[in-house]
């Protein structure tokens, strides 16, 4: 079977690339940029919100894997401000275009205009792995992507919710309003589609990919590599399920080695504990002070900047144990070796995500 990666230069499109070839799996790649280099995958560069380019680029695929976030800008604010539309929207023309290749007619997909610009970044599958953490079978039944076989798999990468009242961000009204799309298009047979909502999602860059992860831990992370304060926009006391990347990648092999089971709604994947920002922070600040020789920088608060939103200062726990239930998945990374990798891979040591696919950092 064929498994493209949609935003497979971003941080997790490469983990994800680099997991499904451990395990041996037929991968095309697209993206905007150059993406990981993996023997015998087949390299595509497009902008898939270009009229027709999403159609071209999923053409033949049994499993699409979506990673691609959708911005109207550049920056943190901007990311954090794109509504809902493009999101479906894209959602809509991947469903649109895989059905049209299975029936035959093309391929062309239903997108009319250019969208904004699509990055590959995901955030911030074939086989799962059984209990004692060996790499399962990869691959789902059946052709998919060709007709007369049974639906192709489409895997989303969401966001789980915060805890707690208030009104999500437009990026998270976007996540859901695509997951109500895919939920749809399963329900009327066009593919099957899986929802795996991640919490903060952090971790050293995959080795070769070069795309970093600009979520908070490695944003706090480089700041101490620097010498410079951690910061915070609260008093710390608000709580984050933090999954390492490499974890996050097996999720996403471990989802589509069970399509048939998941398919048609939505899975929280995380590590189903959560931990405090301040006390993560300051954990952070010590295990870069080892690597650097210096004392720990201080973790300090600050002023929330303007584009904060509610959703900033609620907690967020995933619930993993129903998507651990149906795939034998489990995180296998504890937070304090995740910290020291990242770390590591800051201040000029083994980042520990390695490209090539015959390695694996899990030992």
């Amino acid at each position: 079977m064929l498994i493209t990666v949609l935003g497979a230069s971003g941080f997790i499109g490469s983990a994800v690339t680099a997991e499904l070839a451990l395990h041996g799996a037929r991968l095309r790649t697209v993206s905007r940029r150059p993406a990981l280099e993996v023997p015998g995958a087949e390299h595509r560069i497009a902008d898939v919100t270009e009229p027709g380019r999403l159609a071209e680029a999923v053409a033949g695929s049994d499993a699409v894997i979506h990673l691609v976030a959708e911005l109207s800008g550049t920056g943190t604010a901007n990311w954090r401000a794109a509504g809902d539309g493009p999101a479906a929207r894209l959602m809509e023309d991947l469903v649109g275009a895989l059905a049209d290749g299975r029936a035959g007619r093309g391929g062309t997909g239903r997108r009319t205009e250019a969208g904004p610009r699509a990055k590959a970044d995901g955030g911030s599958g074939a086989g799962g792995r059984a209990e004692d953490g060996r790499p399962g079978a990869v691959g789902c039944h059946g052709a998919a992507g060709r007709p007369g076989g049974p639906p192709p798999v489409v895997l989303f990468a969401s966001t789980v919710p915060p805890c707690g009242p208030g009104a999500p961000t437009p990026y998270e009204r976007g996540k859901r309003a695509a997951e109500q799309v895919l939920e749809r298009a399963t329900a009327r047979g066009a593919v099957r589609g899986i929802s795996l909502r991640l919490p903060t999602v952090y971790g050293p860059a995959t080795t070769g990919a070069g795309a970093a992860d600009r979520g908070v831990v490695s944003a706090m992370a480089r700041r101490a590599a620097a010498g410079d304060p951690i910061t915070l926009w609260h008093d710390g006391t608000v709580r984050r399920d933090l999954l390492y990347v490499r974890d996050a990648a097996a999720a996403f092999a471990a989802a589509l080695g069970h399509a048939d089971a998941l398919a048609g709604t939505h899975w929280d994947v995380g590590t189903g504990d959560s931990l405090p920002l301040g006390e993560v922070f300051h954990a952070l600040a010590g295990v870069v002070a080892a690597r650097t020789g210096r004392p720990p920088v201080p973790v300090l608060r600050v002023e929330a900047p303007p584009y904060a939103a509610a959703a900033d200062f609620r907690d967020v726990t995933a619930d993993p144990a129903p998507f651990r239930t149906a795939t034998g998945w489990a995180p296998r990374v504890p937070l304090p070796e995740g910290l020291a990798r990242t770390a590591a891979a800051l201040t000029g040591g083994t980042p520990g995500i390695p490209g090539n696919p015959g390695k694996d950092d899990r030992a």
